[in-house]
Order: C-alpha cells, then sequence, then structure tokens
C-alpha cells in the first residue's frame, strides 16, 4: 500500500534571514497575521532555527516569555498575556514530534483540546499532524552549510543557532495549505526586503 498522496499547496515563498535576530523578527512579523486556530509545521535540520523562529512567533503572539524547545516534555503551552502586544489574542502551543513516530501518537497528546483556541506549532511535524486541520502553513527552516553529526555532538550551547552560527544564512520557505492560506500573508522577509 502506497502512502496518500500529499496535496499540492496553494501557493511556496523563499526568504532568506542572515541572522538569529532576523528568524526571531520574521516570526514575530508572521505572527500578526496568526489567529487562534492556526497550525505551523515546522522543519529543518538539527540547529536551523525551528526554535528561534518560534520565539519570534511568541513574542508577536504576545505569550509569556521563555520559549524553549519541548524536546523533553513534548508539548509547552505559553499562554497570552493580557497586559502583552496581543491582549485576549491565542495563547501558543509548542510540540515537538521528533520523538513521535506517528499521527496516532500526536492523537495520543490531545491537540484537539487546544487547537482552536491557539496557535499550535509542531517542529518535525511534517507527515504526523496535516490531519489535525483543513488548513496550515509549513515552514522549512535550511542551513546554508548545517550541521554535521560529530559538531552536534560536541556542542554544548544550545542547539538552535547556537554561538557559532548565528550568522549563517538560513532559508525560510513557507507554504501555504487549505483555505485559510489561500493566499499569501502581507510579510516582506527577514530582513524586511522582499522574498526570494
Amino acid at each position: 500500500m502506497s502512502a496518500p498522496e500529499q496535496p499540492t499547496p496553494n501557493w511556496e515563498k523563499t526568504f532568506t534571514a542572515t541572522t538569529a535576530e532576523q528568524t526571531q523578527a520574521f516570526g514575530a512579523r508572521l505572527a500578526e497575521e496568526l489567529q487562534a486556530g492556526d497550525l505551523l509545521v515546522l522543519s529543518g535540520e538539527l540547529g536551523a532555527g525551528k526554535t528561534t523562529f518560534t520565539q519570534g512567533l511568541g513574542e508577536g503572539l504576545g505569550v509569556r516569555p521563555g520559549v524553549i524547545s519541548p524536546t523533553f516534555v513534548l508539548v509547552r503551552i505559553h499562554p497570552n498575556l493580557p497586559d502583552g502586544p496581543r491582549p485576549g489574542g491565542p495563547d501558543l502551543v509548542h510540540v515537538d514530534a521528533y520523538r513521535l513516530g506517528s499521527a496516532a501518537e500526536i492523537d495520543d497528546i490531545d491537540l484537539e483540546n487546544t487547537m482552536d483556541s491557539s496557535v499550535t506549532v509542531v517542529e518535525w511535524g511534517h507527515e504526523r499532524v496535516e490531519h489535525l486541520s483543513d488548513s496550515r502553513l509549513e515552514i522549512d527552516l535550511h542551513r546554508a552549510i548545517g550541521l554535521g553529526a560529530t559538531r552536534m555532538a560536541e556542542s554544548s550551547g544550545s542547539l538552535d543557532f547556537d554561538g557559532e552560527d548565528t550568522d549563517e544564512p538560513r532559508a525560510i520557505v513557507m507554504r501555504g495549505y487549505g483555505p485559510r492560506w489561500a493566499t499569501v500573508p502581507e510579510l516582506a522577509g527577514p530582513d524586511r526586503g522582499a522574498a526570494c
């Protein structure tokens, strides 16, 4: 039995970020376009900037600070702050699906209970979370050079934009699926320039 055919995205855009700060700023600008019920699926190798991007989303959504990778707890919920930039806005649910092998395991963590009131971001969620919503943004972050397994094992800093690679360029490829993302959101690239 072959895998089900993946739908074609409504659109695809590529942006370039040359620093961690640009990646965060891009996430913050995208957050302005997001609303409760939105699903974002992040992909990219270790150190590509997925958590850095999500930190920017959290800042733009006005959630409690301290967004870190949920690698060992699988899910972190960051509540919206009533005195933040978007009082009454959605919470941020941040999921790391790296250790989850299937959509059934995603269902076991019961994201359906928070989907309607939150923006849900799933790192490593490709082919695991598409069933959760008719619409989604897929965001792939790619390093220009990438980290080898040896360097990753030796790295004592954060796995996401560690101290040695904060100015290594990243390509951010964004695709929209479903009726919610029928058109491209109005945002400039991470450097406030045009998309590639």
